[in-house]
């Protein structure tokens, strides 16, 4: 496997494999040995699936030689020649700035700052606090093949290879343009020419993207602090259009909303009608004790289910770190509430009970998609 096959994304890791394991508070270190657990989704260089932590891994790997971090090199040989000095891809840094973005998530219809996240474990593929200052001096840099104010910071050759089209990914849901993805870039071949572009989305509350039009030495950065949706994508379509014909050919953002809409309105409301109305006699849980202790996997590690109160709590995480409680909905199937961002977004917890009449084993939903989230009773 070579750098090129991890930024490429046709290493056979699944596009959200580490994301769970991040989002439980492991960190870089923790992570990436686990994810050789995981089952491939497709033969190796068969198919593309986009994964933040693959690409990590090809960023930690190409730092390796240099005997430094891909945070000190990223400083050294990036950030401070272009003098983008409210660049870091250390979160304790976008910390010191006073003035930054809160991520915001729609709560009962109104757009709220509440999730707090720390993205230093992929920081390669989605972790870098910046602002439009100081990334218009990186797309310069990319514009200008490497050249910025008259020094060729970065070789011609070693630019190049970001921007061939590898993987054909189809065409773009609302322009119709041709896209292909290289090494850490999508290159589309819309009506304006060749365009090097990439978007950025997390549910927690940040979306980005940039488009850069090299024939033109003409590019577009959209920063916003918000629960995906196309607005990004829809304000960089317009900004083309106005540049070339001084007019809107169609409603981008509308479009592009809809099309973010898709991806995630049905899956929500379809697992929420799952849970959404307990049975009319559901079957009582065994006592609690039967369901209380400690879980375990190689991948997600433990998963500690305590009696408080009267009720059920998982905590999972370093040292049980993400603790919610559980909602008994049916004999042995509890459900709960993961994702702060979607605070009404259930899953189930469901025990499998053996002949001892205690749980020997858990299932965790939203953390099974690889088969991953049934841990075994060590304690």
């Amino acid at each position: 496997m070579t750098i090129t096959d991890l930024f490429n994304h046709r290493s056979g890791l699944s596009g959200n494999a580490g994301d769970d394991l991040e989002a439980l508070g492991f960190d870089r270190a923790a992570i990436l040995p686990r994810l050789h657990y995981l089952k491939p989704t497709s033969s190796f260089r068969a198919g593309y699936a986009y994964s933040n932590f693959g690409l990590t891994e090809g960023a930690v790997a190409a730092a390796k030689p240099t005997g430094k971090s891909w945070e000190d090199v990223c400083d050294e040989k990036l950030f401070k020649p272009l003098g983008m000095k409210s660049t870091s891809p250390r979160h304790a840094d976008f910390l010191t700035h006073e003035n930054r973005a809160e991520m915001h998530v729609p709560i009962d219809g109104k757009w709220t700052a509440l999730i707090k996240r720390n993205p230093d474990p992929q920081a390669p593929a989605g972790g870098t606090d910046s602002n439009a200052r100081d990334l218009a001096q990186w797309m310069r840099l990319v514009l200008a093949d490497g050249k910025y104010n008259g020094a060729q910071l970065i070789k011609q050759e070693a630019m190049a290879p970001m921007h061939q089209p590898l993987f054909d990914r189809g065409t773009n849901p609302v322009t119709g343009a041709h896209i292909f993805y290289g090494r850490g870039w999508n290159t589309d071949f819309s009506r304006y020419g060749t365009v090097w572009g990439h978007a950025g989305a997390f549910s927690q509350g940040a979306r980005t993207v940039v488009n850069l039009l090299p024939s033109e030495d003409l590019g577009i950065v959209v920063l916003t602090n918000a629960f995906p949706t196309g607005v990004p994508e829809g304000l960089a379509d317009s900004f083309f259009d106005f540049v070339f014909d001084g007019a809107l050919r169609q409603d981008y953002v509308k479009e592009w909303n809809a099309t973010f809409d898709s991806l995630f309105g049905p899956a929500i409301e379809a697992a929420k009608k799952v849970y959404a109305v307990k049975p009319a006699t559901p079957a009582p849980a065994l006592p609690l004790s039967a369901y209380a202790g400690t879980y375990a996997n190689d991948y997600l590690g433990d998963a500690v289910v305590a009696e408080a109160n009267g009720s059920l709590v998982l905590k999972l995480g370093p040292d049980g770190a993400k603790s919610t409680a559980l909602t008994h909905f049916d004999r042995d199937l509890f459900i709960y509430y993961p994702t702060p961002e979607m605070p009404d977004m259930p899953y189930s917890v469901t025990f499998g009970i053996g002949p001892d009449q205690k749980a020997s084993h858990v299932t965790i939903e939203d953390l099974n998609d690889d088969g991953q989230g049934v841990l075994g009773r060590v304690q």
